[in-house]
């Protein structure tokens, strides 16, 4: 039986730890168990995991600014892809922003990762035509 469940930052490790065995999802600066205690502490309830039997298969952060809902590192372990579960905690993801008033949501997806790009369109996301995705480090 998977379940799926509010990430807690008690689930700090196993998630760095899915996040690193799933291709195309990077820890990066802003990943600290620190920075994401502080991420979920300002976004509580909408970041997500799932579960089977204690093991943490399925990851994914999620928060807002007040005005846009973002998503970030959601990564299901190999062995449980096709099963739903990157739909099901997107899907709750989308349902917790809405009870926020949240109107919109974005995603980042690196452009050499077609298999998440054809995820993420697959389950109604459309690509933003002309954004160019920007950054600075501070």
């Amino acid at each position: 039986m998977i379940s799926t469940r509010e990430f807690v930052i008690d689930d700090y490790d196993k998630a760095v730890a899915l996040w690193n065995l799933v291709e195309g999802v990077e820890v990066a600066e802003g990943d600290s168990k620190e920075e994401i205690r502080a991420y979920l502490l300002r976004n509580p309830g909408l970041s997500r995991v799932s579960e089977e039997n204690g093991t943490v298969v399925g990851a994914v952060l999620c928060g807002h600014d007040g005005r846009r809902g973002l998503i970030y590192h959601l990564a299901v372990a190999p062995a449980y892809h096709g099963k739903g579960i990157g739909k099901r905690l997107v899907r709750e993801c989308v349902t917790h922003l809405r009870a926020t008033g949240i109107v919109r949501a974005l995603i980042f997806v690196a452009g050499d990762n077609a298999g998440a790009h054809s995820f993420w369109l697959r389950i109604g996301w459309e690509d933003v035509a002309g954004a160019i995705l920007m950054g600075i480090d501070l």
